[in-house]
């Protein structure tokens, strides 16, 4: 079992930062792949980023391409997802999300949320005008 608390969410103007922070408990993170969600209200959870077991590989969604960063420092158990140039449509709770993936696949990253075991509760962004 894997625990995942994210952080690092809240209000930022459009054209600015945020980082958010996945942390893991239970379990070391080093052995999943690690993604990030996002729900924006009223609206189905859409893919954003997600970084392979070794840090190897790492696939965005269009519209976050350019922008957003996702990172994994495994000594801390914890995966970040840095976001630039922030714009009103990123509004959304974002998740992280991960699931376990054997050593032979380091570099395989999923995209699709129905490959990932273990969700955290969610972090708010909202970006003002």
């Amino acid at each position: 079992q894997v625990q995942l608390v994210e952080s690092g969410g809240g209000l930022v103007q459009a054209g600015g930062s945020l980082r958010l922070s996945c942390a893991a408990s239970g379990r070391t993170v080093s052995s999943h792949v690690v993604g990030w969600f996002r729900q924006a209200s009223g609206k189905e959870r859409d893919f954003v980023a997600t970084i392979s077991r070794n840090g190897g590989r790492t696939d965005y969604a269009d519209s976050v391409k350019g922008r957003f960063i996702i990172s994994r420092d495994n000594t801390k158990n914890t995966v970040y997802l840095q976001m630039n140039s922030l714009e009103l449509e990123d509004t959304a709770v974002y998740y992280c999300a991960a699931s376990p993936i054997p050593l032979g696949m380091s570099r395989v990253t999923y995209t699709t949320g129905n490959r990932y075991n273990y969700w955290g509760q969610g972090t708010q962004v909202t970006v003002s005008s």
